[in-house]
Parts: C-alpha cells; structure tokens; sequence
C-alpha cells in the first residue's frame, strides 16, 4: 500500500512540475517590433500567461567616458551626472533644468505577485528609496554642461510631474499635489507649500507616478495610472485611477477628463492641433506581442477601453463580467510605439534643434521592457507628425545604444525635453545622468504652436 501511495505522490509531483514548467516558460515575441509600431499594428491571439514573462536587463550602469548612440549627424554628451534616480523633467524660462530625483514610495506587498513585483521592480534598478526632492540644474556658460546643481525642493513624497504657470510651480506627489512660489533664478524653495488637491494613492499604490501638464489658462491635467494589471483587486480599488484628472485650480474644482488609460505617464500638448497627448503604458501577461503602449491624442469624456478592451475593442477575457456595451464608445488610439516598451517620457519638437528629418513630430523616451523576449525599448525614438498633427510612419531611432552586447542596462530613459538652446535632454534613471543630444548643424524649428484647446 505504501508503494503505491508513493507512486502516486511522485505522479503528482512530475504532473504538476510539468504543468508549471509549461505556463512558466517565457512566451517568444512572433512578431518584429515594427510590426508593433504605428496606426495599425499588427495583433497576436492572446497567449495568456498564469506567470508572466521576465526579462529583466540587469542595471550596470555607465563607464566613465561611455555614452549612449546618437542617430547620424547627433551628438551626445553629459549634461549632468550623479544623481540620484532622475525621472521627470522641466525647462524653466530662464532656460534651468528642474530634474525629480524620485522613485517608488515604500509599499508593503499584499501577496505573492506584489512580493514578485517588488523583486523584479529591484532587480531592474528601481528597488531603491526615494531621494525625494527637486534638483535645479544651471548651465552658466552655455558649454552644454550643467555645472551648477542646487536642491530646489526636498522632503516631498515620491514627486514625478512638474509645471510652472506664473509664479506657481506645481508638484504632483504620488498623494498630492502641490503648489509653491516661485522666482525666476532662485535656487531653493524653503516655504512649505500649499496643498491644491489629494491624488489617489490607496494600497498597494501600483503605478506612483502622477504626470503632470498645464494649459495657458492655468488649468492642470495629472495622469494617474491604475492601481493593478486589469483590476484584478476590484473595480473598487480603482476609484480615480487610470485616467486624467483636470483640475481648476481658480474654481477648485477637479473632474475625470479622460478614462481607460492604464497608465498616462507624461502628458503634452500638440502644438499643431491644440489638444491633449499622452503616452500610455498598456496591460501585461497577453505575451510578449500584446498589448502596444502606445501615443495618443487625450479627448474630453473619451473612454479607452482599460480593464475590458484594448486598441479600440479588442475585448480582454481575463476580465469578468465583460463589458461588450463598452465597445462601439472605445477610442482606439492614434500610435503605436511598440508592446512592453514602457513610454515614459513625450515632447513636441518645436523649439528643437536637432533639424530634419526630427523637426516635426514627437520624441519618446521608452524606458524598456522588463516582460518580452527579446528585450523592447531602451531607447529614445521619434514619431514624425503629419501636416493636420497626427502621427504617421514608423519610429526613428534616435538614442539607442542604453542596452550593451550582454543585454545589460548601462541606462534606462525616462523623461525627454528641449532646453532652450533647442537641445533634447533625456534623462536616464539608471544611470543617474541627463544626456544631451544636438545636431551641430541644427537649427531650432520654429516654437510657435496653436494653444491648447479648452
């Protein structure tokens, strides 16, 4: 009897190994990554996955005279180095760089896929604390090096969006947002600011960063990211998340401008149309092709599909009870730019000295995959926009060289913007850098663009 007992102990073991060795297996992109790209990417059956796919690029970081790959006819070079997990950036008037040396608030994990989270979160550099605070860069003798580093704001909680109407700069915590005085050429805030608004941030906090874009009437929009895959802690949990939130700051009052997005994290306004743009990080565990992150246009009451659907009504069956009558009012996004790339960072190129064929489109930062085989992103692309302001082709590369021949991380990009000598600054959060990419033959394109429409 105890033999066959133990006989039917083993069968169980083999069984169940085989069967977790089967859904643990990484899922192989099919596709090439430009065939992910565009208006009209190309889409896989879902291959969903009890365990996701983990390709993690070990960080490493720079050696020291190492740099990035610049497109041909670029140069790149570093604008500043040594800090501490740089993320978001701002260009201020008088041409100083603001940098939120930020990452993550502390989050206690709620079950064995937050611990996963947690660990792959540090094994792809982002494990560590927040330094929490501001830091003004200042380029005094225009040499294309910031040889000045001052302290702006600290003691803030995991800060990422930045924008300055007035004399108001505007800070949006991962918990808050933020208001504070501001002079030009100052470079340290001491007052204790002014609380506008409290941002969504419940447990587990999924998703802390809180972009942040402000129109010429003052109005501001935050982006706020969901607090889980597809809802799967509840629908509950997700009040006031992935969305853009618009806030008036003179009525004080504050609205869902645009829902579905799983998570907007940087916010433009398209100087040639006027309106709202974002770059949006989609859903995982559908395989290493689904779903595109993808750049679109942000429209009032516009719903774009997250939890239930994707890419305009591609219907996620993971997700219960469905909702079908959602479908035919899912806006589809306008771009592309790739599944798992994790688009963090969007600027428009006017006033941009990089020249053609880069003069009339977007730049993205991707901050890189951490769930595909092979790895996608780690790099800095551009979108070329069409006469009416849309996108249109495929993407250009025009920083790579963040992974080496190991596919290890020397760098991550994060957040793009252009200085004010036309200059694309990109900020890379494993490398504790900002780069500084120029066309020494450039010249900026011109900076006059159509104000947002309200």
């Amino acid at each position: 009897m105890k033999k066959y007992l133990l006989m039917a102990v083993l069968a169980f073991v083999i069984a169940a190994g085989g069967i977790f060795f089967y859904f643990s297996r990484p899922d192989t992109a099919r596709l090439a990554e430009s065939d992910l790209e565009g208006r009209e990417p190309k889409f896989t059956a879902p291959r969903k996955q009890l365990i996701p796919t983990v390709g993690i690029a070990d960080p490493v970081g720079w050696a020291a005279n190492a740099a990035p790959v610049a497109a041909r006819g670029l140069k790149v070079q570093r604008f500043a180095a040594g800090l501490d997990h740089p993320r978001s950036m701002l260009v201020l008037p008088n041409g100083d760089i603001l940098v939120a040396e930020t990452n993550s608030p502390p989050r206690e994990a709620e079950g064995f896929t937050d611990w996963v989270m947690g660990k792959l979160i540090g094994a792809a550099g982002a494990g560590g604390a927040s330094a929490n605070r501001i830091t003004l860069l200042r380029d005094t003798d225009g040499d294309g090096v910031a040889e000045q580093k001052h302290v702006l704001l600290k003691g803030l909680n995991s800060p990422y969006g930045m924008a300055l109407v007035g004399e108001t700069l505007y800070i949006a915590n991962t918990d808050s947002l933020m208001a504070f005085p501001y002079k030009e050429g100052i470079t340290q805030i001491t007052d204790a600011g002014r609380k506008v608004t409290n941002l969504p941030a419940n447990a587990p906090n999924n998703h802390w960063t809180r972009s942040l874009a402000a129109s010429p009437t003052g109005k501001l929009y935050v982006g706020i990211g969901s607090n889980s895959n597809i809802a799967e802690r509840g629908l509950d949990s997700e009040d006031y998340r992935a969305l853009v939130l618009e806030i008036d700051t003179k009525a004080g009052t504050s609205n869902a401008y645009a829902s579905g997005l799983r998570n907007p994290t940087d916010l433009a306004w398209n100087p040639w149309t006027g309106g709202l743009w974002a770059v949006v990080n989609e859903r995982d565990m559908l395989g290493s092709d689904l779903v595109p992150d993808y750049l679109t246009d942000v429209e009032f009451a516009a719903f774009y599909g997250w939890p239930w659907n994707y890419w305009g009504g591609y219907v996620d069956k993971r997700v219960q009870p469905e909702r079908n009558d959602l479908r035919e009012y899912t806006r589809r996004p306008a771009f592309a730019v790739g599944a798992h790339t994790a688009p963090l960072g969007l600027v428009f190129t006017p006033g941009s000295a990089l020249g053609a064929p880069l003069d009339h489109g977007a730049f993205v930062a991707l901050h890189g995959s951490w769930n595909r085989k092979p790895l996608a992103g780690y790099k800095v692309a551009y979108v070329a926009f069409n006469a009416k302001g849309m996108p249109q082709g495929k993407l250009v590369d025009v920083l790579t060289g963040f992974l080496n021949d190991k596919d290890e991380a020397q760098g991550r990009p994060v957040d793009v913007v252009i200085a004010k000598d036309g200059a694309l600054l990109v900020s890379d959060d494993v490398g504790g850098i900002v780069w500084r990419v120029t066309n020494p033959a450039g010249k900026p394109t011109s900076t006059e663009a159509t104000p947002p429409i309200e």
